[in-house]
């Protein structure tokens, strides 16, 4: 099975609804990070939110994997700072026994992307692990310097466009 660590960031601007995702997939972990600065994506997205851009940046990522990958399976390792995505695995039992909907009976805004969330994981082994954004360099280990890349990208372009 080959495993691969992935990044993701947003950046948004919440006035005009136009946000900026980036990700960054690892396959070799003694990769560098001036090697690894290059292999950054990004993408812009419309009518979004911080939210919904870590999602759809998510999702995106996910789905240049798996076709990438095709029938290899593979494990990844998703670094992200957007706590909705971290708690995703574990509310997937109660938004679909809900059928999406909240307790005073709203459906959720981005149900739909919760629903191809869970479809693009299902299949796939997937760990999620929180990254503390924004540190300060002097305390950053190898995992927020790569969590960087992506942060910087997403910032930039958003920063060049507006």
């Amino acid at each position: 099975m080959r495993h691969l660590q992935v990044f993701i960031d947003g950046s948004v601007n919440t006035q005009l609804k136009v946000g900026y995702g980036a990700y960054l997939v690892v396959s070799d972990p003694s990769a560098s990070i001036e090697a690894l600065k290059y292999r950054v994506k990004p993408k812009r997205f419309e009518q979004t939110s911080s939210t919904k851009l870590e999602l759809q940046t998510l999702l995106w990522a996910l789905a240049e994997i798996r076709t990438l990958a095709g029938s290899e399976p593979i494990a990844l390792t998703i670094y992200t700072d957007s706590q909705n995505i971290i708690s995703l695995p574990d509310r997937r039992a109660r938004l679909e026994q809900n059928d999406y909907f909240s307790s005073n009976n709203k459906r959720l805004n981005n149900y739909q992307l919760y629903q191809a969330f869970y479809r693009l994981t299902s299949g796939i082994e997937c760990e999620f692990v929180k990254v503390a954004g924004h540190k300060v360099s002097s305390n950053k280990g190898e995992i927020d310097r790569r969590f960087a890349l992506v942060d910087k990208a997403s910032r930039g372009a958003l920063r060049m466009e507006f």
